[in-house]
C-alpha cells in the first residue's frame, strides 16, 4: 500500500505501476464517481465514463508528470470525459425522446439516488432543460465551477454561459413555484 505522496512515483515505476493504479481506483473511485454523476444523470452512463476515465489515465501515465495531485489529474481526465460523453449525448438527439414522467420515475427507481424529495424535485426540474442548460447549470451548481473554468471546456464565452445559467435558474425557479 503506497502513501497518497508517493503514490505518483509508483505510478511511474513499470514495477510498481500496476499495483499502485490498483490502489488509486480503490482510493478515488468513489469521489470520482460522485463528481462525474453530477455531470451525467444516470448510474449507468457515470459507471461507463468513470472506466473510460481510467482507461485514459492508464494510457496517460507516461505523459503523466506528477507535478499535479493524482487525484487532480483524474479528476480533469473525469470531467473531460463527462463532458465528452453528454456533448456526443446531445449530438444524438435525434434518437426518439424519452417522455418527461418516465425519466422521473427512473431517477426514483436508481438505487444509486440517495436524494430527498427535495433534491428528486431539483433533478426533475434539470431534466426539464435544454440539454446544454443542464450541463452548464450541473457543472456551476454541482461542480462549482468557474465561468472562466467552464467556458474553456465547453468553448463558449463566459457571457453565453452566464445567461445559459441564468436562463437555467429562472426555469428551475418556475418549475418548483408550478
Amino acid at each position: 500500500m503506497f502513501k497518497e505522496s508517493a503514490l505518483p512515483a509508483a505510478l511511474a515505476a513499470p514495477d510498481t505501476r500496476s499495483e499502485a493504479f490498483e490502489q488509486m481506483v480503490r482510493m478515488y473511485s468513489p469521489r470520482l464517481y460522485t463528481a462525474i454523476r453530477h455531470i451525467v444523470t444516470w448510474h449507468d452512463d457515470a459507471d461507463d465514463v468513470l472506466q473510460n476515465t481510467y482507461l485514459r489515465a492508464w494510457r496517460a501515465l507516461d505523459s503523466f508528470r506528477g507535478d499535479a495531485n493524482v487525484y487532480t489529474w483524474l479528476y480533469r481526465i473525469a470531467v473531460n470525459e463527462s463532458i465528452s460523453f453528454v456533448t456526443r449525448t446531445m449530438k444524438n438527439s435525434d434518437l426518439p425522446d424519452v417522455e418527461f414522467e418516465d425519466e422521473v420515475k427512473r431517477i426514483e427507481a436508481d438505487p444509486y439516488f440517495d436524494g430527498d424529495e427535495l433534491q428528486l424535485r431539483l433533478e426533475a426540474a434539470i431534466l426539464t432543460l435544454p440539454a446544454r442548460q443542464q450541463l452548464v447549470f450541473r457543472l456551476k451548481y454541482f461542480e462549482e465551477r468557474k465561468y472562466e473554468e467552464i467556458s474553456q471546456l465547453l468553448g463558449v464565452t463566459v457571457g453565453a454561459l452566464k445567461a445559459s445559467y441564468h436562463l437555467a435558474v429562472k426555469k428551475i425557479e418556475q418549475y418548483f413555484e408550478e
